[in-house]
């Protein structure tokens, strides 16, 4: 926010005058956010937000309620001041005060020392009250029962530049961070749940329990829909497939190689080597020539690593192209996996951003 001192200025180069002059009036380079305001006022998400929140404040001495401080650091976010010393600032703009419920001739908004007081007073039981919150938007955002579900889980690299609880340094991403946790729902684009966790965790961590919640939630409205759940090799891990299996919901994870499985695939990537040198010499001998097809195979069998109880079924993809060739791997309960390995592994390729490939 801005106001200018009075002057006016006067240009002549055009064939008509043209005049500039700064108003008087608070200035905003946020006026964007207003659209978004009134999607809120209608869903009532922020209301939602701090109404699952704890304030252990006497309401007689407070001036900043949780509601305003909620809409500041949502509406901050939204906008990109991802620094909460922003807020220092922002507390004075008329946006962010009519964001927040004030006129913008009414008393700034919290600062960012009282911001950072209101996040570090959020209690652990407030925490479950707003992941319950999340999770009952998600549940309503259908208008009759889903018969099936894909969810999709994501570790995120969250990079930090200062030296914020809980940021750690790592060595994968090579930069300070948080790591969270999302389960997204593939079927809708909905967010569903979110974990905070320190940046140097390992990417499955918590992921089991959350998973085992969700489920229990969403079986309680819905008794009879067939869950399904992905991830990448970060959640192809023992205790994973056990919560999953426990539950008897369907999963697919990334599985990282092995000399085990690299040996049971060398066929398989022969022949994909073999049939893609046929295909770029057949795009050679076009006129004109065209770029050849990349050798995409898939087979699948079942395998035990030495920590599983027992063997689970394993779909793998060689590939060969102009770059070389890779190998990957899932491991999956999905019963029609055994006939249609393709399909599966393309399904798993296509959660979240990624493509089939």
């Amino acid at each position: 926010m801005s106001i200018q001192p009075a002057w006016q200025q006067t240009f002549a180069f055009f064939d008509r005058p043209i005049v500039v002059e700064p108003s008087h009036a608070a200035l905003s380079s946020d006026a964007g956010l207003l659209p978004l305001r009134q999607l809120d006022e209608q869903i009532a998400l922020t209301q939602a937000f701090a109404d699952a929140l704890d304030d252990p404040r006497d309401p007689k001495l407070t001036e900043h309620p949780f509601l305003e401080m909620v809409r500041s650091r949502v509406y901050g976010i939204l906008a990109d001041y991802e620094d909460q010393n922003d807020h220092d600032t922002l507390r004075t703009d008329p946006i962010f005060k009519l964001i927040a419920g004030r006129s913008p001739n009414d008393a700034d908004l919290a600062s960012q020392p009282t911001l950072s007081r209101f996040e570090n007073a959020i209690s652990i039981k407030s925490l479950k009250r707003l992941r319950d919150r999340f999770i009952d938007q998600f549940i309503a955002s259908f208008d009759s029962p889903p018969r099936r579900l894909t969810l999709d889980l994501d570790a995120i690299d969250d990079p930090a530049h200062g030296h914020q609880q809980l940021t750690f340094w790592h060595g994968y991403y090579d930069q300070n961070q948080y790591l969270p946790l999302a389960i997204t729902c593939a079927d809708n684009d909905q967010f569903v749940m979110l974990s905070l966790r320190p940046g140097n965790v390992h990417a499955a961590l918590g992921a089991d329990d959350d998973l085992a919640y969700l489920v229990t939630r969403l079986r309680q409205v819905w008794p009879d829909v067939a869950l399904h759940f992905r991830g990448d090799c970060g959640f192809g891990v023992p205790g994973m497939y056990e919560v999953c299996e426990g539950l008897r919901v369907a999963y697919t994870f990334g599985l990282s190689s092995n000399a085990v499985l690299q040996r049971e695939t060398e066929g398989l990537l022969a022949e994909a080597v073999a049939a893609y040198d046929a295909e770029r010499q057949a795009a050679r001998q076009q006129d004109p020539p065209r770029p050849p097809v990349p050798s995409r195979l898939f087979t699948g069998f079942w395998y035990q690593a030495g920590t599983w109880p027992c063997p689970r079924y394993v779909v793998a993809k060689a590939e060969a192209n102009d770059q070389g060739t890779n190998r990957r791997f899932v491991v999956t309960s999905r019963p029609g996996a055994i006939l249609l390995s393709e399909p599966t592994y393309d399904e798993y390729a296509a959660r979240g951003e990624s493509k089939p490939g």
